[in-house]
C-alpha cells in the first residue's frame, strides 16, 4: 500500500517590513485600530523584482534540502496562488519548475485563495496514493501588494507577501501517512472576497483600472462570521471522522487571516494557546502562503518535531475551505 507523507517545510520571507505606523501615513487609521481588529502589527512587502515564482523558488529550495531528496526526484509541482506572475499563462508552477531547472515535470497552478495550500496538499496526496507520482513539490506563494488598493482602508493593511513550500512523498509506512485532507467550496458566496476586474468578464481596460476593479475587495463582517462558523465545523467533522480529540493534536495551524477569527475558532474547539501556531501579527494575511509560512516558523523555532500530529484549517475566497490532519514525517 502506498501512502503520502509530509516530508518537509520551507519558506521565503521578503525583507521589507511595512508596519501599522506606515499605514497611518497613507490612510485614515491607527496602530491601535488595526491591532484591535486584526492582531496584525506588520507585514512583509515584496520588492519590484520579487514575484510569486521567485519567492516560491526560494521556499522550494529550503523544502527540497530538508526533505533530503535530489530535486530531479520531483515529478510534480503544484503552486497555489491568486497573484500569479502572469494573468493567464504560463503558470507560476511552470515558472518555478523552470527556475529550479526541472525540465520534464508536470506543473500547474491551483486557484483556491487562502485555502490554496490545503487544496494543493489534497491533490498531491491523491497523485501519490494513486501511484502516479512519488515526490510532489507544493508551494503557496503570494504577492498581494500587487492587487491592493492602498486607498481602501478596509483591506489594504490586512495582506502581506511571501511563500511557503513542502515536499510530499510516497511511503509504505502507514505511521508516516497523511491521515486525511478535506476540501470544499461554495460559489454562492462569490461576492464576499473578490477581484472583480482583469478576467474575461471584465477585461483589462482603462475603466477597470480607474475603478480599481483588479484589486481585492472584501465584505469584512460577513466574511468574519462565516469564517468562524465554517472553520470550526470543518475541524469538528475531522475530529468525529477519525475519533480524535483536541488532546491528540500537537499543533493547530489555521490560516493566518485575523487574530480574532483564530481566537474564536480556538475557543470554540477548546484548544490551548500553546497548540495554536500564530504568525498573523508579523506577516499579516498571506493567503495561500500563510499556512506553510506559519508551519515553517514553528519548525524553525523547534516546536514541530518528527511524529507530531498537525492540523491545518483554512478558509478563503470562492468561497473555499479545507482542513488537513497528518503526522509530520521528515525523512529518517
Amino acid at each position: 500500500m502506498i501512502y503520502a507523507a509530509f516530508r518537509s517545510i520551507g519558506a521565503y520571507i521578503p525583507e521589507k517590513i511595512m508596519t501599522n505606523a506606515d499605514f497611518e501615513k497613507i490612510i485614515d487609521t491607527s496602530d491601535e485600530w488595526i491591532t484591535k481588529r486584526t492582531g496584525i502589527k506588520e507585514r512583509r512587502v515584496a520588492t519590484e523584482n520579487e514575484t510569486p515564482s521567485t519567492m516560491g523558488v526560494e521556499a522550494a529550495k529550503v523544502a527540497i534540502d530538508r526533505a533530503k531528496i535530489n530535486k530531479d526526484e520531483i515529478d510534480l509541482v503544484i503552486c497555489a496562488t491568486v497573484t500569479p506572475d502572469y494573468l493567464c499563462m504560463p503558470s507560476t508552477a511552470c515558472l518555478i519548475a523552470g527556475k529550479l531547472e526541472l525540465t520534464n515535470v508536470m506543473a500547474f497552478d491551483v486557484s483556491a485563495a487562502c485555502t490554496g495550500f490545503v487544496y494543493a496538499l489534497n491533490i498531491a496526496k491523491a497523485f501519490i496514493e494513486s501511484g502516479l507520482k512519488k515526490n510532489v513539490l507544493i508551494i503557496g506563494a503570494e504577492k498581494y501588494s500587487s492587487i491592493l488598493n492602498y486607498e481602501d482602508r478596509t483591506t489594504c493593511f490586512i495582506f502581506g507577501d511571501g511563500a511557503g513550500a513542502a515536499i510530499i512523498s510516497a511511503t509504505e509506512d502507514k505511521t508516516e501517512a497523511i491521515i486525511d485532507v478535506h476540501c470544499s467550496g461554495d460559489g454562492a458566496y462569490e461576492d464576499l472576497i473578490k477581484t472583480k476586474g482583469g478576467g474575461s468578464k471584465h477585461p483589462c481596460s482603462q475603466e477597470v483600472l480607474d475603478a480599481k476593479m483588479a484589486c481585492i475587495s472584501m465584505k469584512g463582517n460577513e466574511t468574519f462570521k462565516l469564517a468562524v462558523k465554517t472553520l470550526t465545523a470543518d475541524v469538528l467533522k475531522m475530529f468525529e471522522k477519525h475519533n480524535i480529540t483536541k488532546e491528540d493534536l500537537n499543533h493547530f495551524i489555521p490560516h493566518q487571516a485575523n487574530y480574532r477569527i483564530i481566537k474564536s475558532v480556538g475557543e470554540a474547539l477548546g484548544l490551548d494557546e500553546e497548540q495554536t501556531v500564530l504568525t498573523v501579527h508579523k506577516y499579516g494575511n498571506t493567503s495561500a502562503a500563510s499556512i506553510p509560512m506559519a508551519m515553517n516558523d514553528a519548525f524553525e523555532e523547534g516546536r514541530i518535531k518528527a511524529g507530531d500530529t498537525v492540523l491545518f484549517d483554512a478558509f478563503g475566497g470562492g468561497l473555499t475551505w479545507g482542513s488537513a490532519l497528518f503526522r509530520f514525517a521528515p525523512k529518517k
